[in-house]
């Protein structure tokens, strides 16, 4: 058996559509990922200020703080985790957006959750997971 890949990392997971937190928490735990969950705005920013945290998988549509203002907020401190924000929404105005406030990988639902995980993986640790074909912003 191999050893999960994101052992011992902090992976803080922000949606509020419950299926979709549970399937992404499922399946980052699975990883090794020590994660935490919240299903709103203020509530991951008050997970932020727990600190601790390696990855943020960021919804962008969010009750009481949009993901914009929780990414915004978040890019702001002085080693930001890295955040892959996940919506519904293609507009491209949104992503531009996104890429401008420093997010760094945008991809739209539904996201295969390998995919997802692989996305995490490649930003904490520079290395390709299978499938590499986000929409993610170049540095």
């Amino acid at each position: 058996m191999s050893t999960p890949r994101l052992q011992g990392k902090n992976v803080l997971i922000v949606d509020d559509d419950e299926d979709i937190l549970s399937s992404i928490d499922l399946v980052m735990r699975a990883e090794g990922a020590n994660t935490r969950t919240a299903t709103d705005g203020n509530a991951a920013l008050a997970a932020f200020d727990e600190g601790g945290l390696d990855a943020v998988v960021l919804d962008m549509m969010l009750p009481k703080r949009s993901g914009f203002v929780v990414l915004e907020r978040l890019k702001k401190l002085g080693n930001p985790p890295v955040v892959v924000m996940i919506t519904a929404n293609m507009g491209k105005r949104h992503m531009a957006y996104a890429q401008d406030l420093g997010v760094d990988a945008y991809l739209v639902k539904p996201v295969p959750l390998q995919r997802l995980v692989d996305t995490v993986i490649r930003l904490l640790f520079g290395t390709d997971g299978e499938h590499d074909d986000a929409t993610e912003k170049k540095s």
